[in-house]
C-alpha cells in the first residue's frame, strides 16, 4: 500500500473501470484529482508483483447543519481491487490504511455509502445514528459515518455534501 502517483493514472483508472465494470467510478476519480476535495496522501494504492491491483479514495466533503457551521469530514469513494484479486483481503488492508493516513493527516470522521456487511467491521455505523443524512435516497443501513476522532460526531445533525464532481 502507497500514496498514488502521478505514474498511476492509467493503472487507477483501469483498476476502478474493472472492479466496477463501468467507466463511472474511474471518471470520477480523474475529475476528483482535480477538485479542492482531493488530498493526495489520501488516494492509495495496492500493489502486486509491480502492478496496480487496487485503488481507495478519500475526499473532503462537508456535512452541512441548519443555522450552524458546516463540519468538515471526508468521504471514502470509491474503493476498488481489481476482479482477479478480489477476495484476498486487499480491499480491507486499503480500507485500513486509508483510515490510519486519514487519522495520521488530522481528519476527524468518515462517510461511505457502501455495503451494510462490509464497513461495520472497521467500525463504521448507520450514518442516522448521529442524525446525518445523505443528499439523495439511500438505505439507512448503507449510508455509514466513522469518528476517527471519538467524539467528532458528536450533536452534529445535517446532509453531507459531496464535492461538485459527484454530480449530486
Amino acid at each position: 500500500m502507497r500514496p498514488e502517483m502521478p505514474a498511476d493514472k492509467e493503472a487507477v483508472f483501469e483498476v476502478n473501470k474493472r472492479a466496477f465494470n463501468r467507466p463511472d467510478e474511474a471518471l470520477l476519480v480523474d475529475a476528483l484529482r482535480q477538485s479542492p476535495a482531493f488530498v493526495p496522501g489520501l488516494s492509495l494504492v495496492a500493489e502486486a508483483a509491480g502492478q496496480v491491483v487496487g485503488h481507495i479514495l478519500f475526499t473532503i466533503i462537508k456535512i452541512e447543519q441548519p443555522g450552524r457551521e458546516p463540519i468538515t469530514s471526508l468521504a471514502l469513494a470509491p474503493m476498488a481491487v481489481l476482479p482477479e484479486w478480489q477476495g484476498q483481503g486487499l480491499g480491507t488492508q486499503l480500507v485500513q490504511r486509508g483510515l490510519e493516513q486519514a487519522r495520521a493527516l488530522g481528519c476527524r470522521s468518515v462517510i461511505v455509502l457502501g455495503h451494510e456487511h462490509y464497513y461495520p467491521r472497521f467500525g463504521f455505523r448507520p450514518a442516522q445514528e448521529w442524525g446525518i443524512s445523505a443528499p439523495f435516497a439511500v438505505p439507512a443501513a448503507a449510508f455509514m459515518a466513522l469518528e476517527l476522532v471519538p467524539g467528532a460526531l458528536a450533536g452534529v445533525q445535517g446532509v453531507v455534501r459531496y464535492a461538485p464532481e459527484f454530480g449530486l
